[in-house]
């Protein structure tokens, strides 16, 4: 596979930085529960990574896949102006998942992720 560097604004390697070391608490669920379990262990996600004039809370490059945790106060126009970007420009798919819902039920993030990123096994042999 060959590596495609993806650009982004080196202004916000240090907010990245900044946003790395202090995760809300859904974020630190998501990474520590749902990405670093075993079932995910062959896709290395980042955790807020730079892309173009953004920053995604999670990223993997193998899958050019970005996932956004979201809380109570988002603007969904906004966040479609992104998400078409980043889908328009780099080719990336984009998910989200609300903060209560990591928090209340991180099993059930965990599978549907899983079910949205790894092929279903093919039925009947």
């Amino acid at each position: 596979m060959k590596y495609v560097f993806l650009p982004y604004d080196k202004i916000l390697v240090a907010k990245a930085r900044e946003l790395r070391s202090k995760p809300t608490a859904a974020e630190k669920i998501f990474w520590e529960k749902i990405l670093k379990s075993k079932e995910l262990n062959e896709f290395v996600f980042l955790r807020q990574k730079p892309l173009g004039h953004f920053i995604v809370d999670f990223y993997c490059s193998k899958l050019r896949l970005a996932v956004e945790v979201d809380g109570d106060i988002h603007d969904t126009v906004r966040d479609r102006e992104r998400d078409n970007i980043l889908r328009q420009e780099f080719g990336i798919t984009i998910i989200r998942y609300r903060n209560k819902e990591i928090m209340r039920n991180p099993g059930k993030i965990q599978r549907d992720l899983i079910e949205r990123i790894i092929p279903p096994l093919t039925k009947g042999g």
